[in-house]
């Protein structure tokens, strides 16, 4: 680890820049974890890791190109050569289309203060009632799986053109998966915290050991499609890849759902359920995400050259409208859509909504309740289509209550085709996507009960 402090490290970079723009991200972060297996800690363990990003940009306006590299640093030397690496290739490079000047900015007041650390004592909150579980599953021939991950990441951020930004991310998430000694069945449980004080092991063990139970009993089920209760982890999956395709430039391209037949976006047309609203805002509490642009490369959603730009809150969908799509300062100009940054969170709220997965059952006379979803993959663009399977528990439900467990499915869906089918919604709180999780922590979602989800075959899966 460098003995310089990241902003020194930012500032030595850019001073020895010699390109016509410069922008440098210094991210330090802690990573803890723990981790069981058959009722028994296994591992447990601490790193610290520091990465330097230099984007060197060689030219002017719209005909500048970008050099961006990143690795370990460790004394100025190693800056210095990085510099140099970057600027040798924005020199080789062909000019970016999203080539604009870079944002004016100024020093933020905490910009020299030091990174946020991270210990393994934020497990402390829930250690005591972790070692109730394990030992009541040993001795109730239950076996528990489970992991807990902690990462304190603080970033830094400068550019040549004055911009000077700093902040902190904490992120953290536990999982939880319960089998019967003979294996028969298995059922799983998560949540995203920022800091495990709002983590109950001893609810989540309960609600594991209500599935199992629930799961001595099997009903039948062919594939097909039926009314189907998704939990709040479902619902994140399925709206955090809707998320990802809102790419202004894809859509103006006609690539995605989200574009209009011929030519040009589907910005303002009418989309899914009028009670449905998707949004993001940096500030959501329990969910705070970075204010500023920090880009480290270029992509259909993001530009080197808008690092700085303000992030904001924005609507995405607004009443079942498409109100927003992710746009650059270069896919505004092309789409003449407003620049609307991505933003590092995702919030879907239903009009009405009111109530737990228990009381969605309740109020269906007969469907499916599902545990979660997993091996998410786009089978069409144009539609959002999504394979999958179910894991860990598919109960069937009859008069409102859940009657036993049936086989495992695939799953062929299109999140914004579900978001029009919506029959049920509970409250929208912090949730946490089982399969997207790890790279998008920040969700609210409720719990969804949708018409006709299509099961199109059984799957082996447990």
């Amino acid at each position: 680890m460098s003995s310089l402090r990241p902003d020194q490290m930012v500032e030595h970079a850019l001073a020895s820049s010699r390109t016509d723009g410069c922008v440098v991200l210094v991210e330090e972060s802690t990573h803890t974890n723990l981790r069981w297996a058959s009722n028994t800690l296994t591992t447990n363990g601490q790193a610290r890791q520091r990465g330097m990003t230099v984007i060197a940009l060689a030219g002017e306006g719209a005909a500048a190109s970008a050099g961006a590299v990143s690795r370990c640093v460790t004394d100025t030397a190693d800056i210095e050569a990085l510099v140099s690496v970057a600027e040798h290739v924005a020199h080789r490079s062909r000019p970016e289309e999203s080539a604009r000047a870079l944002p004016i900015g100024n020093a933020a007041a905490d910009f020299a203060d030091p990174p946020v650390d991270g210990g393994i004592e934020v497990f402390a909150p829930m250690a005591a009632a972790l070692g109730d579980v394990l030992g009541a599953a040993s001795a109730s021939d239950l076996l528990l799986y489970g992991y807990a991950e902690h990462v304190i990441a603080t970033t830094y951020l400068g550019t040549s053109c004055g911009v000077r930004h700093r902040h902190v991310q904490p992120s953290g998430h536990l999982t939880m998966t319960a089998k019967p000694a003979d294996l028969t069945s298995s059922s799983w449980v998560g949540q995203a915290t920022r800091d495990f004080s709002d983590v109950d092991v001893h609810a989540m063990d309960a609600e594991l050991r209500r599935r199992i139970g629930w799961s001595r009993r099997s009903v039948q089920l062919s594939p097909g499609r039926y009314p189907t209760v998704l939990p709040r982890t479902a619902v994140a999956d399925l709206a955090v890849y809707a998320y990802w395709e809102m790419s202004a430039l894809s859509a103006h391209e006609g690539r995605t759902v989200y574009a209009q037949p011929g030519r040009g976006t589907r910005v303002g047309q009418s989309l899914v359920d009028p009670r449905v609203t998707l949004r993001s805002d940096p500030s959501y509490p329990g969910l705070q995400a970075c204010p500023v642009v920090m880009a480290a490369v270029s992509s259909p959603t993001s530009s080197v050259f808008d690092n700085g730009i303000e992030v904001g809150p924005v609507r995405w969908i607004d009443h079942g409208m498409l109100a927003s799509l992710v746009a650059t300062r270069y896919s505004s100009d092309l789409t003449e859509l407003p620049l609307t940054p991505a933003v590092d969170n995702l919030v879907l709220e239903v009009d009405g909504g009111a109530g737990e997965v228990d009381d969605l059952v309740a109020r269906l006379d007969s469907g499916v309740l599902l545990t979660s979803l997993w091996y998410i993959r786009e089978v069409d663009p144009r539609t959002l289509l999504l394979t999958g399977l179910t894991r860990d528990g598919v109960f069937a439900v009859d008069r409102g209550e859940v009657v036993g467990a049936v086989t495992n499915f695939r799953f062929n869906e299109s999140p914004i085709d579900l978001l029009g089918r919506i029959r049920d919604a509970g409250t929208t709180v912090a949730s946490f996507s089982r399969e997207w999780g790890e790279w998008f922590p920040r969700t609210a979602t409720p719990p969804l009960t949708v018409e006709g989800f299509h099961f199109s075959t059984v799957s082996d899966a447990l």
